[in-house]
């Protein structure tokens, strides 16, 4: 008997790799990513650096760390999307959702190997997710009638997501700052209406919040440095034909003199535009692209104050808070809706000016302004303050509650046993194994404050058994402790999308049994065009 070769089916250098192989690549590449950021988790988390070509970033944000690492594990990148919608969906928890995602991944290693089918273990952990939602909706507290202890909830919420970052020995001021700012929302949940200035200098503490809405740019030369009731007009235009665009141009002249004619008509142009502006009856004139000097003496004779350059974000929400539309040409005034705005002066931070803009029509608006003193340590507190802003919002509009330091993973753990211990058969074992991987958040937050993480975990197991739910880590002592006395609270809706996505996550993961590669593109020969 000749022995034949395997048929070839897929092209030449595709890999392939089955069922056992392919099971163990994916657990180990979400494991590795799991214990890559499990470090940060917890208000004693440790930070990473990221070194890209970019420069570098030091952040213990989840969503950022796993964004920025080049990753070709088919599992892992599983998991950073997993990261990346629980920052676009409630703003925090990115931790949590790919630490616990991971864990589940590395018991349901321990129980394939003991031949228990992925099915089985699937089935088992839907039900774990279930009962584990349940018991976490049972236990929310809601207090979104009463307004005075609503706003304690969002400081005590504010105090908790800051507590794990960079903001920590200030969380008291910066959970004001973040709460003043989302109240001042009313609900509408809007976060584009909250602007974040980085100013470095200073130290952490000495940023705070502004009402109404301020540009980082300059007023034009000569031009009034303080209007009231402005009327603002928005644009999105070249004002830069006052310089003749002749050179590097073919203009067939027959005499140097017609050159001049060529700029004076140029500038006769630009005049119109600038009348045609001044016509809208604005006094404050907003561009996003360049002024140069002529239409800004123009402005300045108009007694209109002119800004130019600035930016398309800056823009944006200028045009949301003050109301007004972003227009590009000026032919019908009576179509272009003006902002308006109490009050527009310039103000000293530091050493730079600002234009203030107070009085807006969209009363929710105003700016946060961030100091610090270095560029790394303003980007990590916009990224904390932005993740606890999100929360908020989150929770301005879901206004149920949970406790923190681990009690809410605990709830869910012994809900799950207590299912896992009804149930017969092979599902018993993957629920209880639902249960050990959400007792890992707690156990991972003692371990990177160096407590002894078993010692605290047994401990708060028996309480949590015993019904005494509120029970959680107390970080600062290492003891077991009563969150809603620590006021360490959490919102509903982030524990809620952590428990649901790190599930559906692992579940996807664990369904895999073959990995196909494609071939790499064969490369060309170069054939550049110059």
């Amino acid at each position: 008997m000749v022995s034949l070769n395997p048929v070839q089916i897929f092209n030449a250098g595709a890999e392939e790799e089955k069922a056992e192989t392919a099971r163990l690549s994916s657990f180990v590449g979400a494991i590795a990513i799991g214990d890559l950021v499990k470090s940060t988790l917890g208000p004693k988390g440790m930070d990473k650096i990221l070194q890209s070509s970019g420069g570098i970033q030091v952040t213990n944000d989840g969503a950022t760390i796993l964004k920025s690492i080049g990753i070709d594990n088919p599992a892992a990148k599983i998991l950073v999307d997993i990261s990346k919608v629980q920052d676009d969906e409630v703003g925090d928890g990115t931790t949590s959702v790919v630490v616990l995602a991971s864990e589940l991944l590395r018991e349901s290693e321990s129980l394939i190997s003991q031949k228990i089918h992925p099915q089985t273990i699937v089935s088992g952990w839907r039900k774990a997710t279930d009962e584990a939602r349940k018991a976490l909706q049972n236990f929310a507290r809601d207090n979104g009638n009463n307004e005075k202890k609503f706003r304690e909830d969002l400081m005590n919420i504010a105090r908790t997501t800051l507590s794990s970052k960079i903001l920590t020995q200030y969380k008291d001021h910066f959970s004001k700052l973040a709460v003043d700012a989302v109240l001042r929302l009313k609900g509408s949940g809007n976060l584009d209406a909250i602007h974040l200035i980085k100013k470095s200098g200073g130290g952490l503490q000495d940023s705070y919040l502004d009402e109404g809405f301020l540009l980082d740019k300059k007023i034009g030369v000569n031009q009034p440095k303080r209007i009231e009731n402005a009327k603002v007009l928005i644009a999105n235009t070249p004002m830069d034909t006052d310089k003749i665009k002749v050179f590097g141009s073919k203009v067939k002249v027959d005499a140097v003199s017609k050159v001049a004619e060529l700029e004076l008509a140029e500038k006769e142009k630009m005049r119109d535009k600038v009348n045609k502006i001044v016509k809208h009856g604005c006094n404050v004139f907003i561009n996003r692209q360049l002024i140069y000097n002529y239409p800004e003496q123009l402005f300045a004779d108009a007694g209109v104050m002119a800004i130019e350059h600035a930016d398309f974000e800056g823009i944006e929400r200028l045009a949301l808070v003050t109301g007004g539309e972003i227009a590009s040409t000026f032919d019908s005034p009576d179509h272009v809706k003006l902002g308006k705005c109490k009050l527009i002066e310039e103000v000293m931070i530091g050493e730079d000016k600002l234009i203030k803009f107070s009085g807006v029509e969209m009363g929710e608006a105003c700016t946060i302004v961030l100091r610090g003193a270095t560029k790394q340590i303003l980007d990590e507190a916009e990224r904390s303050l932005h993740d606890a802003l999100c929360v908020l919002t989150q929770t301005v509009k879901e206004t149920k509650t949970v406790f923190g330091g681990g009690s809410s993973e605990m709830l869910m753990a012994d809900a799950v046993s207590k299912l896992a211990a009804k149930t017969p058969g092979k599902e018993a074992v993957a629920m209880e194994s639902f249960a050990k991987a959400l007792r890992m958040l707690p156990t991972t937050i003692a371990d990177n404050a160096g407590y002894d993480s078993a010692q605290l975990i047994s401990e708060l197991r028996a309480i949590h058994t015993a019904g005494k739910h509120t029970m959680g880590l107390n970080m600062v002592e290492g003891e077991v402790g009563d969150m809603e006395k620590l006021g360490i609270t959490e919102s509903f809706q982030v524990k809620r999308q952590v428990l649901m996505s790190a599930s559906e996550a692992a579940e996807m993961i664990l369904r895999v049994d073959d990995i196909i590669k494609s071939a790499p593109r064969p490369r060309q020969p170069d054939h550049r065009h110059h």
